[in-house]
C-alpha cells in the first residue's frame, strides 16, 4: 500500500503526504532509551577483548533490532490495536506474565536507572552530594518531567539527548584514531576462541529491552494510527537503529584502540564508564574526559526518562484492557478505534501516573539497602525471558488472522524474527545460568 491510497475519510486526513525525514521521532526515542550505560560497557569490553573482530556482530544486531521494532510498529498501524491487546488474544498466560514482569522489573530497574544517571554527575562534581542523593534527584527530575509533559516535548528532549550521545561517542572514537583497515576486516564473520557469548550479546543486547515493545505506543502517541504511516514508520525505525549501530561501532573502536592494545580491563556494569573516563583523562586530558562524562549522563538519563514514559504507557494500556474502562465504549460511540481515543488520554491517565510513581519511589529503598536476594533472582529470570517472549509472540501475531493479510509477515520478516527469537532464547538460557541462585 502506498501513502496516496485512501481507505476512508478519517484515515486519509491522518496520513502523511509523503514519507519524509521531518516526521522522524519515535525511532529516535526507542533508540535513545534502549541503549543504556551497561550496554556501552558490554560493547567496550567486547572491543577490549577481541579488537575489531566482532564488528560484523554489531551490524547484524542492528538489522535484528530493525526487524523487531518494525514488527511492533506494523502491528499497531495495521490492526489499530495495541501490542498488549495482541498479547491478550494469545491467551491469559500473557497477561499473567506481563503483570508479574512489569511490577518486579519496574521496581528493580528504577533503582538501576537512577544510580546509572547519578554516576557521571558524581564524577563531574566530586565535591557535591553523594551517589545516592544524586540518584534520588535524577529519579525525581524524571518523574516531574514525564508527569507534566506529553509526547511532543518528551520527543524533543530525547532527540537532544541522543544528539549529545552521538556527538560525544563519535568524537571519542575519532580521537583514538581508528584502524580503518581493521574495521572493514571486522565485517567478515569470524568467531575467535571464547567469543561466542560476547558475539551473541552484541547481536541481541544493545538496544534490546522492553522499550522495543513500547515503540508501537510511541508511534501512536506521535499521531500515527493507520497504514498510511507505514512507510514513515519504517524510515523512522531504520534511521533509529542505524544510529544505534553507529554507537556500537564507535564503542567497539574505542574498546579496540584504547583498551585492547594496552590490555586494560574495565569494571563490569555502569561503573566501567567511570573507568573509561579516567583512562581518557590520562590519554587526552580533562576536557575530553568531562565531555565523555556528559555523554555518559545523556545515555543514562535518556534511558531513565524513556522508560518512565514508554513503560508507563504500556502499563496504562495493560490496566485499561484489564478493567475495560470507558475508553472502549466512548470509541465505539464515536466510530473510532479504541487506540485513537486512548492515545490522547493515556499520558494523563491514573494508571500511567501510578506506574511513574512506582518506578520512582519504591526503588529508592533499594538505593539504601542491599537488593533482596529473592527479588534479584526473580528480576533476572523475568528479564531474561522478555526478549524471546517479544520476538516469538510477534511471529505468532503477524502470521495469524489477527493481522490484515497484506500486512502479515513476508519470508524475510519471518526469517529475521524467528532468528531473533532463537538468539534471545540462547541468551535467556545463559542469563538464567548466570543468576546467583
Amino acid at each position: 500500500m502506498t501513502d496516496t491510497m485512501d481507505t476512508g475519510t478519517d484515515e486519509a486526513v491522518s496520513r502523511p503526504r509523503k514519507s519524509s525525514w521531518t516526521y522522524i521521532g519515535p525511532g529516535i526515542v526507542v533508540a535513545a532509551t534502549g541503549v543504556g550505560a551497561g550496554d556501552l560497557v558490554a560493547t567496550l569490553i567486547a572491543g577490549s577483548k577481541f579488537g575489531y573482530t566482532l564488528m560484523w556482530a554489531a551490524v547484524i544486531g542492528c538489522v535484528v533490532k530493525i526487524s523487531l521494532a518494525e514488527a511492533a510498529g506494523r502491528w499497531h498501524l495495521a490492526t489499530g490495536r495495541t501490542l498488549f491487546e495482541g498479547w491478550r488474544s494469545l491467551g491469559r498466560w500473557t497477561t499473567v506474565y506481563f503483570a508479574v514482569y512489569v511490577v518486579v522489573w519496574g521496581f528493580v530497574y528504577g533503582a538501576t536507572a537512577m544510580s546509572s544517571s547519578a554516576l557521571p554527575i558524581v564524577a563531574l562534581f566530586p565535591d557535591g552530594p553523594g551517589l545516592k542523593t544524586w540518584a534520588v534527584i535524577t529519579g525525581l527530575i524524571g518523574l516531574v518531567f514525564v508527569w507534566f509533559n506529553q509526547y511532543a516535548v518528551f520527543e524533543r528532549v530525547m532527540t537532544v539527548l541522543i544528539g549529545v550521545m552521538f556527538v560525544v561517542v563519535v568524537y571519542v572514537a575519532i580521537r583514538v584514531v581508528p584502524d580503518v583497515g581493521a574495521s572493514f576486516a571486522g565485517l567478515l564473520p569470524v568467531l575467535p576462541d571464547g567469543s561466542l557469548l560476547y558475539t551473541l550479546g552484541l547481536i541481541g543486547g544493545v538496544g534490546g529491552t522492553i522499550t522495543m515493545a513500547a515503540y508501537g505506543y510511541w508511534v501512536n502517541a506521535k499521531g500515527w494510527t493507520n497504514t498510511g504511516w507505514m512507510k514513515v514508520m519504517r524510515l523512522d525505525n531504520r534511521v533509529a537503529y542505524i544510529t544505534t549501530g553507529l554507537f556500537v561501532v564507535a564503542m567497539l573502536i574505542i574498546g579496540a584502540e584504547l583498551l585492547h592494545s594496552s590490555q586494560i580491563a574495565l569494571t563490569k556494569g555502569d561503573r566501567g564508564l567511570i573507568d573509561l573516563g579516567t583512562i581518557l583523562e590520562d590519554r587526552f586530558g580533562g576536557t575530553t574526559a568531562k565531555l565523555f562524562l556528559v555523554g555518559f549522563f545523556a545515555t543514562s538519563f535518556s534511558s531513565l526518562i524513556g522508560v518512565w514514559h514508554g513503560v508507563s504507557l504500556m502499563f496504562a494500556d495493560f490496566v485499561e484492557r484489564i478493567r475495560k474502562e470507558r475508553v472502549g465504549a466512548a470509541a465505539d460511540e464515536a466510530g473510532k478505534t479504541t487506540e485513537e481515543v486512548a492515545s490522547g488520554e493515556r499520558e494523563r491517565s491514573v494508571p500511567f501516573r501510578a506506574y511513574l510513581l512506582w518506578l520512582t519511589f519504591p526503588p529508592i529503598s533499594l538505593l539504601f539497602l542491599d537488593e533482596p536476594f529473592g527479588l534479584v533472582v526473580v528480576y533476572g529470570v523475568l528479564g531474561a525471558f522478555f526478549m524471546p517472549f517479544l520476538a516469538l509472540t510477534l511471529v505468532w501475531l503477524l502470521n495469524s488472522s489477527r493481522t490484515p493479510k497484506e500486512w502479515r509477515n513476508g519470508i524475510l520478516s519471518n526469517v529475521m524474527l524467528t532468528a531473533a527469537g532463537l538468539l534471545f532464547v540462547v541468551l535467556c538460557v545463559q542469563q538464567v545460568r548466570d543468576i546467583p541462585w
